[in-house]
């Protein structure tokens, strides 16, 4: 038995520290395959990374500015191109002059998929940087190294953080 740890405080929309280097934003989109909702992190102080911005909702993306404010977002990331993990991205990146990184939905890269193998998806999703599997992005001390995890979907990505 795996000892899923179901208990987390939280309130929508306020930013709460996880670990030193990160924080979390969880948005208003509870359901089966999000729990609680989606958990957007953010990467660093100062100049910061920002990981899977989430869904398009109002709310939610006043919630990432409130958060970001006074930070230079130097990267937001997108692990894979999900309805609750990546259209928020680009208008986060054009809020603060920022490049979106990730891979590109499948169709784009020349893929067959399956109404089953990529539902869900977001079919625009397209980065401004094509990440690829072993790549470092860094800031003022946060050093994230990409790692191509194909599965959930088959452009997801991991970011391993080397300071935590």
């Amino acid at each position: 038995m795996i000892p899923f740890v179901r208990e987390l405080e939280f309130e929508y929309g306020r930013s709460d520290q996880v670990s030193p280097l990160i924080r979390r934003v969880i948005a208003r989109n509870p359901g089966p395959f999000t729990f609680t909702g989606t958990g957007v992190y953010i990467v660093g102080q100062g100049e910061v990374a920002v990981l899977d911005p989430g869904p398009d909702l109002p709310e939610h993306f006043e919630a990432l500015k409130t958060a970001l404010a006074g930070e230079r977002v130097t990267h937001v990331l997108v692990t894979h191109h999900h309805l609750d993990h990546s259209p928020l991205a680009h208008p986060l990146a054009q809020a603060f002059g920022a490049k979106v990184y990730g891979l590109p939905a499948p169709s784009d890269h020349g893929e067959a998929t399956s109404p089953g193998l990529e539902e869900g998806a977001d079919a625009r999703f397209r980065p401004d940087v094509v990440l690829a599997d072993g790549q470092v992005l860094a800031g003022p001390g946060w050093t994230l190294e990409t790692v191509a995890t194909p599965g959930h979907t088959s452009n997801h990505l991991c970011f391993a953080l080397r300071e935590g």
